[in-house]
């Protein structure tokens, strides 16, 4: 199969649901130009500043998307590319674009509160705590598999020869890359340097420390890494977003971009050479090699190409806090996430198009076995088709680091939505921190909130990726359902349309909810066989989620049984 037609359906048809479907979402739940957004009506110069909406995209962009949309279909291949295809598409824009729309908006709506305020809005206070505490242990497993990602990107001590010089060149990179974020935002918000032209200093600034990270590297063991990590991001997450969040990420975005941009050129290019092909198959079955069925797993497996809950958290913990302006809210929250779909399906014809030389296709499973080599493999195979086998090595060296630059940005990002979700969770309504007393106000104090998820999140990372890995992306799906919930209870309070959050809300909670469940049962032969801690923190893990996701679904379908049961108001 044509890897260039592949990519041009799927970018027609992801366009098409911007432009028709997410303008009619906005037009449903009344989007207003007009009104002052929490940027502006509780600016507080750290955490609620209003950005310019290219900076605030690109914060989103590379806060959403990580190494999510690259893991997730590469990994999701072995059912076949037509599956991973269709539900990319068709997932971005009916589920995870509309998720991530609503969850913007929503907390628009609520002064940027999480989607615990909201869900407190329309189903009581009690399911407000329920939901912080269940984001609270997927944000722990968000923090503990990005830890483990980052630190295996950057260890190069005790590595073979290639791997040494590469991880030490991408850790240098990604530092000097934290440097020059931190020096765009000082002169842009508070020197006023022009936006414009600090972007290309800062993209001129990027290419160096590129060209610097291949001659010069950062060698250190697993475990300084981890603590290193631990450390970065206390500090990322406490300090003001001008500093460093929203640079770092506008920055990042442009390496995404160019990444994307790159990957359209290697598959233009290499149409010519007849080096763009697919390879793998169309449909393997309905069940993957490894025996699992199609439902649940592949729509747990692609989870970010498709549809994701921590898009959820980012939406309602960081953007809506900074939106300039509600008619931004489509571009951002509905703009992103197709964007993502349309990369998740390039990490889908990368594979594809190396399916013989991957591990899933029976190739050499040391040079690309994991999906970012995969990814990267792939890309610089179709580039080097036209340009010369010397290309291979500088675009493989490009990818691998600008999947690390992510999985480092996503990992601070959820760090701070915990300082967030923990202060939520102890402050009563209508109260302050200042207000609180004792042990509630201890540990709702930001530094203190922040080590303890840091401590947690970081000591499961060193510990260990694999069952760490397998429960996440069931917990980030199950969280997609939950956040679904929420907006769709809101927006019948308010009288809006919420409709088309019906089917998605139950589609997601089902199959996620079925994949732990196997999970559980599972899990329970090996316990009695005499299993490892791993299968103990999976099957503990597994048992919480499910209840709390139950308990909250329980409770919105009530509330929206009640909704539909009261004469109709007025819109609000």
């Amino acid at each position: 199969m044509s890897a260039l037609l592949i990519l041009i359906v799927a970018v027609v048809a992801l366009a098409l649901g911007y432009v028709f479907y997410g303008s009619w979402l906005a037009k449903e739940w009344g989007v207003d130009p007009s009104r002052e957004t929490p940027a502006h009506t509780s600016y507080d110069g750290k955490d609620f500043v209003p950005a310019n909406p290219a900076v605030l995209m690109g914060h989103h962009f590379s806060s959403i998307a990580g190494a999510g949309p690259i893991n997730g279909p590469i990994q999701a291949a072995v059912f076949g590319w037509v599956p991973v295809f269709l539900w990319c598409v068709l997932g971005g824009i009916f589920f995870g674009a509309m998720h991530d729309f609503g969850a913007l908006f929503a907390s628009i709506r609520h002064n940027g509160g999480s989607i615990g305020e909201i869900m407190e809005d329309s189903m009581g206070p009690k399911s407000k705590k329920l939901f912080i505490i269940f984001a609270l242990a997927v944000l722990v497993l968000v923090i503990a598999s990005f830890t483990a990602v980052v630190a295996g990107t950057f260890v190069s001590v005790d590595s073979s020869a290639a791997t040494y010089a590469a991880n030490g060149s991408t850790a240098m990179t990604s530092i000097l890359f934290i440097v020059i974020a931190a020096i765009f935002g000082f002169f842009v918000y508070r020197k006023n340097a022009p936006v414009g032209p600090a972007t290309i200093v800062g993209i001129i600034g990027i290419i160096a420390i590129v060209i610097i990270g291949q001659y010069a590297g950062l060698h250190f063991s697993r475990t300084f890494w981890v603590i290193f990590i631990a450390v970065y991001v206390t500090v990322a997450s406490l300090l003001p977003v001008w500093i460093l969040l929203q640079p770092r990420d506008y920055l990042s975005s442009f390496l995404l971009y160019g990444m994307m941009a790159i990957a359209v050129i290697a598959i233009v290019g290499a149409t010519f050479t007849g080096a763009a092909t697919v390879e793998a198959p169309a449909f393997y079955g309905w069940k993957n090699p490894a025996g699992q069925p199609l439902f649940p797993f592949l729509f747990i497996t692609v989870a970010c190409g498709a549809c994701s809950g921590f898009h959820s958290l980012i939406s309602s913990g960081t953007s809506s806090k900074q939106i300039n302006n509600e008619k931004d809210a489509q571009i951002i929250g509905y703009g992103s996430m197709v964007i993502e779909s349309a990369l998740g399906v390039i990490s889908l014809i990368a594979i594809g198009v190396v399916w013989s030389q991957s591990s899933a296709g029976g190739g050499d499973k040391f040079l690309l076995s994991a999906p970012p080599t995969v990814f990267a493999g792939g890309i610089a195979t179709m580039f080097a088709s036209f340009a010369g086998e010397k290309s291979y090595s500088l675009i493989y060296n490009l990818f691998t680091l600008a999947v690390s630059v992510f999985a480092l940005t996503s990992l601070d990002s959820a760090t701070r939505l915990c300082r967030y979700l923990f202060a939520e969770l102890l402050t009563p309504e209508g109260k302050t921190h200042e207000d609180l007393t004792g042990a509630a106000k201890f540990f709702s104090t930001p530094i203190v909130s922040t080590l303890i998820m840091v401590v947690i999140g970081c000591g499961m990372g060193f510990m260990g990726l694999s069952q760490i890995w397998s429960v996440f992306g069931s917990a980030n799906q199950l969280l997609a359902g939950v956040a679904m919930l929420a907006v769709c209870t809101w927006l019948g309070k308010i009288g809006r349309n919420n409709k088309m959050f019906f089917f998605p809300m139950v589609f997601m909670l089902c199959a996620t909810i079925c994949a732990l469940c196997i999970t559980i049962f599972n899990n329970f032969g090996k316990i009695a066989a005499g299993a490892d801690w791993g299968t103990w923190f999976q099957t503990i893990w597994s048992i919480a989620l499910v209840v709390l996701a139950v308990i909250l679904a329980v409770t919105a379908f009530q509330t929206l049984s009640a909704q539909a049961k009261q004469p109709k108001g007025k819109k609000a």
